[in-house]
């Protein structure tokens, strides 16, 4: 899609989540759509109809920004929506590196640096597309399904919805996959010529089923701490925090760190994991890129 073909899937997309009684408006089973109508919509907003129906249809171009607090406001968008909102409208304004481009294969120094440092928890660098580009030890041993692709670079978004055994290693696989849609749509708006993100987006909706159910909806998020349980195959579920690192001056990397509970379960099996992946090589020159690390599945799996 265009930037404002995806404005109009995008507004009516928060249309249909916003229910009537909510902002003080009759229900009924008569309505024939979810969530608002357009013109309740553009009364909420104190728009006319048909410009904001212009908007929708991607026919009105320059939205002022005060048409697009009202809006954001009548649909009550989260802090991260509003910024999408504006980024589809005003794609001109977008400052992000590399926009029109690629994001850079390789990890910054600093990032680097920090993953070389850690050897007590799992920690891996990725992109805002979720390609793995760098894993220490631990994380290649918790990761291990995700890290050793048939093919191609390691990627957390294709694991999730192309591998059947994604499903049984995210143990909250839905929220996990609802997540991972939100923020991929955030990245498409934010570097809409990407051809990586691209075809990315192109694979999944020709491959899966529930990509293509979670993109219909159109949920935007950005997601940087939280808690996931994932179930390894030697050492059961594991319940971890996890926390993103993004350098100032490279919005489209992070690190990720998974950080155990103190005196929990999940930390004495880390630590167990920790052995099992034998030591780390630290120095911001010395990390080894993942198609280089030789570890197979079985040895992975070892009790």
């Amino acid at each position: 899609m265009g930037d404002h073909e995806e404005l109009g899937a995008f507004l009516r997309a928060r249309r249909a989540r916003v229910s009537p009684q909510s902002v003080g408006l009759p229900g009924g089973s008569r309505r024939r759509v979810p969530g608002l109508r357009r013109e309740e919509l553009a009364q909420l907003a104190g728009i006319s109809v048909e410009y904001y129906q212009r908007l929708e249809q991607g026919r009105a171009t320059r939205p002022s920004d005060e048409v697009l607090d009202a809006i954001a406001r009548a649909l009550d968008l989260a802090e991260v929506e509003r910024a999408h909102l504006n980024s589809l409208a005003h794609p001109s304004r977008r400052i992000a590196p590399r926009s029109a481009g690629q994001a850079s294969a390789t990890p910054p120094p600093q990032l680097r640096r920090m993953l070389s440092l850690m050897d007590r928890i799992p920690a891996l660098i990725i992109n805002d597309h979720f390609d793995v580009l760098a894993a220490n030890p631990l994380a290649i041993r918790l990761l291990v399904d995700v890290t050793a692709p048939r093919s191609g670079v390691p990627n957390l978004a294709r694991y999730l919805f192309l591998d059947p055994g994604a499903h049984d290693f995210y143990v909250e696989w839905d929220e996990v996959a609802i997540a991972t849609v939100g923020q991929l749509r955030l990245t498409v708006g934010q570097y809409p010529h990407d051809p990586d993100v691209a075809a990315l987006i192109s694979e999944l909706t020709a491959r899966s089923e529930d990509f293509r159910r979670l993109w219909i909806v159109g949920n935007v998020e950005q997601r940087s701490s939280g808690a996931k349980s994932l179930r390894h195959p030697a050492l059961g579920v594991l319940r971890l925090q996890y926390q993103h690192v993004v350098p100032v001056d490279e919005p489209r990397q992070r690190l990720v760190t998974l950080i155990p509970e103190e005196q929990s379960a999940t930390e004495a099996a880390v630590q167990l994991l920790r052995r099992w992946a034998g030591p780390v090589t630290t120095g911001p020159d010395r990390i080894t890129p993942l198609d280089q690390i030789a570890v197979s599945p079985s040895t992975a799996r070892q009790a």
